[in-house]
């Protein structure tokens, strides 16, 4: 199974790419998680908001794997717990299919790409920066993976 973190935004300081990598690194290699960076729409010409997650929409479903899981991360998802991502997680593995875990834009995602979205995910009731929600997701992959295993990197 492969999880593929779809997310737009492709200009991260570095701090972002090192700690991603460092997550990502760790998953075995039967779990790999990789990271597909869309490029944001500009701001310009009075785009509305509407006209902007429409075209960022068009270059996240070119993106998504195809017959992967689509899971919408949106601060209206459910917020659960590590052990319950691990719970999803070990669901994922049982239906065989690979998982798309996408991040929206500066105005999220568009209303379609929600509605498709087989589970939606919120990282927290908190907003937080397209980099750091990356990072944060990665962590809580490896986290989720790690409680499957038994591994002790999760404590409770």
């Amino acid at each position: 199974m492969k999880l593929t973190i779809v997310a737009v935004g492709n200009k991260m300081p570095d701090w972002v790419e090192t700690a991603f990598a460092d997550y990502a690194k760790r998953m075995p290699p039967h779990m790999r998680v990789e990271l597909k960076e869309i490029k944001a729409e500009k701001r310009d010409g009075g785009k509305t908001a509407q006209q902007i997650m429409e075209a960022e929409k068009i270059r996240i479903e070119a993106a998504v794997p195809d017959n992967a899981m689509l899971i919408a991360m949106d601060e209206r998802g459910a917020q659960i717990s590590s052990l319950q991502l691990a719970d999803w997680l070990r669901d994922w593995q049982g239906e065989g299919r690979d998982v798309a875990l996408v991040i929206g834009g500066a105005d999220g995602l568009h209303e379609s790409l929600r509605q498709r979205a087989h589970k939606m995910l919120a990282l927290s009731h908190l907003t937080l920066p397209h980099g750091l929600a990356r990072v944060l997701l990665a962590e809580q992959l490896y986290r989720a993976y790690s409680i499957t295993q038994n591994h002790p990197y999760h404590r409770e």
